[in-house]
């Protein structure tokens, strides 16, 4: 039987742990390369030694270095960057999923399932609230607000991901409250995409009798 002691302090690890696995699942569900990445290099330097192995390995940190590469330029793109959040609607929750059960495994005292269901679904808000924000933006005519969002998103990662490094907690109330302002946000632009989803519709089917026409 463990005694109260053993309990007691594995309870403070478990509750210290969660605070990492929520930030990086919410930062997953927007360039979960770019955090597997930095959680990489982090435990490579030496910055933490909370870091799983599996996320130093040198394979590991050059493929997600091509990957965040690729998706760099890919989220500056207007409608392409649609086009790739919706081949990462899968990825990115899986992605937190993988963090999350890594970090718990690493700290050992939090259920690996646990910690995969807190990070993918928190991921996969997240990557909710990406998705259905870049759509919108699309429907504007002038690209530089996609190069705006995209820019933003990538220091919003870096920066939170780094921070939670040093003060996980507040690093996921910073998380969570930009996770809730997103969805509130995107249910108030749900109506834009829908005009805009709509108008499109419609273009395509004038086009389309266009070309029947004699």
């Amino acid at each position: 039987m463990p005694t109260r002691a053993a309990r007691r302090l594995a309870t403070i690890a478990s509750v210290s742990v969660l605070p990492l696995v929520f930030t990086s699942g919410w930062a997953s569900g927007i360039n979960a390369y770019a955090v597997v990445l930095l959680l990489g290099l982090f435990g490579v330097t030496g910055v933490s030694d909370d870091i799983p192995q599996t996320l130093q390995r040198p394979e590991v940190l050059i493929a997600a270095g091509v990957l965040f590469l690729c998706e760099a330029v890919a989220d500056k793109i207007p409608y392409v960057d649609s086009l790739w959040d919706s081949v990462h609607t899968v990825v990115r929750p899986l992605a937190g999923a993988w963090v999350g059960a890594l970090l718990a495994g690493q700290s050992g005292s939090l259920s690996d399932v646990a910690a995969g269901l807190i990070g993918g679904s928190t991921a996969l808000a997240s990557h909710t609230v990406k998705a259905g924000t870049r759509m919108a933006v699309n429907t504007s005519p002038e690209p530089f607000s996609n190069f705006a969002l995209s820019l933003a998103e990538d220091l919003g990662v870096g920066g939170i991901v780094s921070f939670a490094m040093f003060h996980p907690e507040a690093a996921a109330i910073i998380a969570a409250v930009l996770l809730v302002t997103g969805l509130i946000v995107l249910v108030f632009l749900v109506s834009r995409i829908r005009r805009f989803l709509r108008r499109r519709a419609q273009r395509r089917e004038e086009r389309r009798l266009a070309s029947r026409a004699p």
